[in-house]
């Protein structure tokens, strides 16, 4: 691996998308807390929304402005080239994120998004992550809610447990909280392109080098009433246990046979089953094209709540850990997960690739693999909490 030099480029962190909701509540994250000498920019299409909204942060004058277009490969280009990290929030990122992509591959840039497509990942990995590893470029993909507490989460379960034995850990999530107009879509989306996500996850599968001497699984677990925690566990179809298996896969301190399931935990058996015959509809309604427009103008993305709602919401995701004869309850925290800590997480990750010591990996890694203990440090100090429940 050789990592290019990046001392030269402008900026530290380009944030791309930065009038979104989502990517306004960034900037503003940024602009509250980065460390001084840091040198960022906004980008997007519009320099004049993009000027209005730097005249909102705090220290607007050193914020600088990027045009960059997903319909322009050449101004992503010219920006990969001008970062040393690039953030995005422009998705659905299957529809809107590979030449980004690319261009941060072929310039040794960093790159992040917070993208819950399985799709768009394993395509990224298929396209980009052998010139990544060329160049030095860390592509880090799901660094929201989807799925920094789940993935570092395990990560700091499993550093309670003993080295060197076979690990379980399942993780249950609670949220109160309303879904982002993000979120919903790209759901919508991967529901329709059920054909397309197993051909991708397929041709990831031909590419990708066998784990050899251990093993790190992720099945989908069965519905059950989960005493551990109180609640019935309903197997959650997001792509947080891919990424948990991923890091588990890169790293060999979860063990030499490693299992991770990932649940919504339900207090209640009419609303789990409400939930699941909810889930069931929607991806039906999915697959008929009228029905999918008309779920998707219910809520767009860029639409979000007010600060008052965001205010009262949360989340919390416990994870029961096993191995060598002992088992230990954790639990990760915070406020409003698909907004206000989304956010914060995308914004510290941004951070920690730009500032912190971290390991030296290149090519398509997760938020644990690149950078783990680092990031965990960061989330706490910005309230997020991660903390050890109990012990046995």
């Amino acid at each position: 691996m050789s990592r290019l030099n990046k001392a030269d480029r402008p900026y530290d962190v380009v944030l791309f998308g930065a009038t979104g909701f989502v990517g306004g509540l960034t900037a503003e994250y940024l602009a509250a807390h980065a460390p001084d000498g840091l040198r960022w920019a906004i980008a997007g299409r519009s320099e004049e929304r993009l000027r209005r909204l730097r005249e909102r942060l705090p220290g607007a004058p050193e914020v600088g402005v990027l045009h960059a277009d997903v319909s322009e490969p050449a101004s992503l280009r010219a920006l990969a080239e001008r970062a040393r990290v690039v953030a995005t929030t422009v998705g659905p990122y299957v529809r809107y994120g590979d030449e980004l992509v690319a261009a941060c591959a072929e310039s040794g840039t960093d790159y992040l998004d917070l993208t819950g497509e399985p799709e768009f990942v394993d395509l990224t990995y298929v396209r980009h992550d052998a010139r990544a590893r060329e160049t030095g470029a860390r592509l880090v993909h799901a660094c929201g809610f989807d799925s920094v507490p789940h993935d570092l989460g395990v990560h700091f379960t499993v550093r309670q447990l003993p080295e060197g034995v076979p690990l379980t850990v399942d993780g249950f999530v609670s949220v109160d909280a309303a879904f982002s107009g993000g979120t919903f879509a790209s759901a919508l989306g991967q529901l329709a392109r059920g054909r397309q996500l197993r051909a991708a996850a397929r041709e990831r599968r031909r590419h990708e080098p066998r784990l050899v001497g251990r093993r790190a699984v992720a099945p989908t677990g069965a519905p059950r009433f989960a005493g551990e925690v109180g609640a019935w566990a309903l197997p959650l179809p997001t792509i947080d246990a891919q990424i948990v298996r991923r890091s588990a896969k890169a790293l060999d301190r979860y063990g030499p046979d490693f299992r991770y399931r990932h649940y919504a935990a339900v207090r209640h058996l009419p609303v789990a089953v409400g939930g699941a015959a909810a889930v069931g509809a929607l991806a039906v309604a999915a697959q008929v094209p009228r029905a999918r427009h008309w779920l998707s103008d219910r809520l767009k993305p860029g639409d979000g709540p007010s600060a008052e709602k965001r205010a009262r919401s949360r989340f919390s995701v416990r994870f029961v850990g096993e191995g060598g004869g002992r088992k230990v309850f954790t639990e990760v925290t915070g406020g409003d997960p698909g907004y206000d800590e989304t956010a914060k997480m995308f914004a510290e990750a941004a951070l920690s690739l730009a500032l912190d010591e971290l390991p030296q990996v290149a090519g398509q890694v997760t938020t644990a693999v690149a950078m783990g203990d680092a990031l965990t440090g960061r989330l706490r100090a910005a309230g997020i909490g991660f903390r050890v429940a109990a012990t046995r």
